[in-house]
């Protein structure tokens, strides 16, 4: 069965057909996307299966692309290269930085177009329709954590500096969850309105991995540039993924810029969502 039966097929659960009387406020729609909880357990069930059952690899495609990306990075800053950048073990440095942005790049990439992959589900499901971003944004946090022993292993093979610190990767990827839930938001219904979006989402992506602290530290950045690399919502979520496996004290203050950034991104892409929803019905 292919992929496109699998998303025709999926199971929707009695009480997602015939929805309850809809709160009234700002909490209406996360309550009601609560309530459609087991509905996004088998959409994320669903999407893992799918990936993995149709490939030979399975698992190991969620740390390839992550591993042959370090594995390049570091023959080319510690073997061609005078490496001045990041912290020892630089292959678990990468990693740690790596692994979060490959969940970020892939999330929003599919959450942009989900409501326009989905559409047939969309139309004919009575689920609230972030569910569609929702599920993405789940089913790629789920291969980050697989992800997490092979970052171990690396840590340990290397030597890498363990501590407390690592209890820090839990609210990492929640702060990691909600940054791509909100930038999901805005950009689903967008997607569908305006379809070149999508093109400049990937453009938008490949330029934003070099504004990323994934192969260098914010503190390597020169003089004032420091302090705009330190806006970007993603240097406080790879600080907490790194924490546990350096010396370095944690630079909350990009945890705080961080955890700003997913809150107001949350809110607007809610509102923004909602705002565009029938909009969005009418053209897919």
């Amino acid at each position: 069965m292919t992929a496109t039966a699998e998303r025709v097929e999926v199971p929707v659960p009695v009480s997602a057909r015939h929805p309850r009387r809809p709160r009234r406020g700002i909490t209406a729609r996360p309550a009601a996307l609560w309530g459609r909880r087991r509905a996004v357990r088998l959409l994320v069930a669903r999407d893992l299966k799918v990936r993995y059952a149709s490939s030979a690899l399975g698992y190991l495609w969620s740390v390839l692309e992550p591993l042959a990306l370090a594995g390049i990075y570091w023959f080319v800053f510690t073997q061609v290269f005078t490496r001045t950048v990041g912290a020892e073990p630089y292959i678990v440095f990468l990693l740690a930085g790596l692994l979060p942005w490959t969940w970020f790049n892939g999330a929003v990439t599919e959450a942009a177009r989900a409501l326009h992959t989905e559409a047939k589900l969309v139309r004919s499901t009575n689920v609230p329709r972030e569910v569609w971003v929702v599920r993405v944004v789940l089913s790629k946090g789920v291969e980050f954590l697989l992800s997490l022993p092979v970052l171990f292993g690396f840590a340990l093979a290397f030597g890498a500096p363990l501590d407390w610190h690592l209890v820090l990767l839990l609210p990492g990827a929640v702060l990691m969850a909600v940054l791509v839930l909100g930038v999901g938001l805005l950009l689903a219904p967008m997607v569908v309105l305006v379809r070149d979006l999508e093109r400049v989402v990937r453009i938008a992506l490949r330029l934003g991995f070099y504004a990323t602290p994934v192969i260098f530290a914010v503190s390597d950045v020169p003089g004032r540039l420091s302090a705009v690399f330190a806006l970007n919502p993603l240097a406080g979520v790879i600080e907490l993924n790194r924490a546990g496996f350096s010396t370095e004290p944690v630079q909350w203050s990009l945890v705080g810029i961080s955890v700003s950034a997913a809150a107001v991104l949350l809110a607007a892409g809610w509102a923004v969502f909602a705002r565009l929803e029938r909009t969005v019905l009418k053209e897919i």
